[in-house]
């Protein structure tokens, strides 16, 4: 069976909105991102096992609000109190990831394909969350990740990259559309290439 894309028949190429009179290195650029390994991990109340003494891809897992921690090829976020979203372009990893948490202590969920991913890279990126989420991203630092809200949709964003910023967003796939026109409608004024 082959990935049908959560965005499939909304994400076009192309520039967009206010782009004629800017440098192309000065437009956004919005992307969907596809292929990705995404497991939520999250650990009983009633277990005792020590999460941070299991290893995934050579990182330890962080109890600790807004934390990413990260190599090259995987993203663990900070999901909620012992509750994580592990991202990875290793897509083996799923067995590595059941084998070391155990059943009785973890539920481990792949959801790789229930999520739409978009990225988003330029210096009005925080401008455009700004418009749909009532966050305030001046806090929100590189390798920071957040669950909130974007024009009702809810969604987590995780920070890549500050000088230009550079932002995933992940949404529920039956709303990734949605989210999708959202972002996109938002980012006109600054004009932008979707690649």
């Amino acid at each position: 069976m082959s990935l049908i894309s959560a965005l499939a028949n909304v994400h076009t190429t192309g520039q967009f909105g206010d782009y004629k009179s800017k440098d192309v290195n000065d437009l956004l650029k919005i992307s969907e991102i596809k292929n990705l390994l995404i497991v939520q991990i999250v650990q009983y109340k009633n277990s005792s096992v020590l999460f941070d003494s299991i290893d995934i891809d050579g990182l330890k897992l962080k109890n600790e609000p807004l934390t990413v921690v990260f190599n090259e090829t995987t993203r663990i976020m900070w999901n909620g109190p012992k509750n994580w979203l592990l991202i990875s372009t290793k897509k083996n990893l799923l067995k590595n990831i059941l084998d070391n948490f155990k059943e009785t202590d973890f539920a481990v969920t792949d959801i790789s394909h229930s999520r739409a991913i978009i990225e988003i890279e330029g210096k009005d990126t925080i401008e455009v969350l700004k418009k749909g989420c009532p966050f305030n991203f001046d806090t929100l630092r590189k390798n920071n990740s957040i669950n909130s809200t974007y024009n009702g949709i809810a969604f987590t964003v995780d920070k890549l990259n500050e000088n230009p910023n550079k932002v995933r967003l992940f949404a529920l796939r039956s709303f990734g559309e949605s989210l999708y026109h959202s972002i996109t409608d938002a980012s006109l004024e600054f004009g932008f290439e979707s690649i």
